[in-house]
């Protein structure tokens, strides 16, 4: 095991810079989710944390060594990519023991790693088959088991259960979980799934961009995002946002917005007249007598929640209760946030005040 270290890296594709000098810290045995949307550079990283993609400018250390320049073979990592990569003409066992036998290791020790890997997975049974015979879920075992066998000192998983259907995806995610706290090998794992970075990691990075917005544990991420962008991209469904203007009263702060006034905390950095953005999560909304007027667009019962899409002052607004709730699409309720439950953010730079 060791820690990673990305150091002011950047990577460029001629004069278009796509990473613009990120800084990581990875500790030794730590699960690190990299997360963001399509195109922010999480995949990117990896591959040069892989060796697969070169560096423009910067370093990146596994343990003490700096491995700008050494060729992936070396790195003591080990990848499992989103598409399985596994041979279809191989075995279980030939798949996951390829690359020891190309180091050409002893034949015993090849199948004691082969033995307790595919132990762990639950794919003794399978050792024999070829790919084809195999689930989607099992084929990503076999990949992960090829990378268990090498037994590294960092783990890359990119976006490993972007193939596997719905409830397979949440086995699998508790499966990696499991197994990282059974061998607590360095692990980084790439997605743009944020329920799979809340659920999974340790630390998560959002990037945007080329940039990191945000780094922290996934519950620091949830309730102190440091900006819109994390707050609306980290939890499900996404924090709702209005925009209106801080207004002093008395000796506290409201907010103004479509008519009405919502409470604000004691927490914040702001003056009266002040253009800002409103945050609450859609949990924190409640029903009240008064308050925010709003219309029922749409109702989703899942049996657990209900989720209503509404519309206050032109604004999407989605609640989320734990009771069920009978709304009619054109209704008018009335909600509330919770004061204590509620964000604010600069109107101009969406920076959290």
């Amino acid at each position: 095991m060791a820690e990673v270290a990305i150091q002011d890296v950047r990577k460029s594709y001629g004069d278009m810079e796509v990473i613009h000098g990120v800084d990581i810290k990875i500790e030794d045995g730590e699960f690190v989710v990299l997360v963001g949307p399509s195109g922010c550079g999480k995949s990117t990283l990896l591959r040069m944390i892989a060796g697969l993609e070169s560096i423009t400018d910067g370093g990146i250390k596994i343990g003490e060594r700096l491995v700008n320049n050494v060729p992936p073979k070396d790195r003591d990592i080990a990848m499992v990519f989103q598409s399985y990569a596994l041979y279809p003409h191989m075995t279980v066992a030939e798949n996951m023991a390829f690359a020891l036998r190309l180091r050409k290791m002893d034949k015993k020790e090849v199948d004691k790693r082969l033995n307790t890997a595919a132990e762990i997975l639950g794919l003794t049974p399978y050792l024999e088959r070829y790919p084809r015979h195999l689930s989607g879920g099992q084929r990503q075992r076999v990949a992960m088991g090829r990378a268990i066998v090498r037994d590294p000192q960092v783990f890359l998983f990119d976006e490993p259960l972007s193939n596997l259907d719905a409830k397979l995806r949440v086995q699998m995610r508790a499966e990696i979980k499991e197994l990282h706290q059974r061998l607590k090998t360095t692990t980084i794992f790439v997605t743009h799934d944020q329920v799979e970075a809340m659920t999974m990691a340790d630390k998560i990075v959002v990037l945007q961009d080329g940039n990191v917005e945000q780094i922290g544990s996934p519950l620091e991420l949830y309730d102190t995002p440091k900006n819109k962008f994390v707050a609306t991209f980290i939890g499900s469904p996404s924090m709702n946002m209005i925009d209106g203007t801080v207004a002093k009263k008395g000796d506290s702060f409201v907010f103004k917005a479509g008519g009405v006034e919502l409470p604000i905390d004691g927490t914040h950095d702001i003056s009266d007249g002040q253009k800002a953005t409103y945050g609450i999560r859609p949990e924190h909304l409640e029903i009240a007598d008064s308050g925010m007027p709003m219309n029922v667009k749409v109702l989703e019962p899942t049996g657990s929640e209900t989720m209503v899409y509404l519309t206050f002052d032109d604004t999407e607004i989605v609640a989320l209760f734990r009771e069920r709730h009978d709304f009619a699409p054109g209704q008018k309720v009335f909600l509330k946030p919770k004061k204590d439950a509620m964000h604010l953010f600069a109107a101009d730079t969406g920076l959290s005040l």
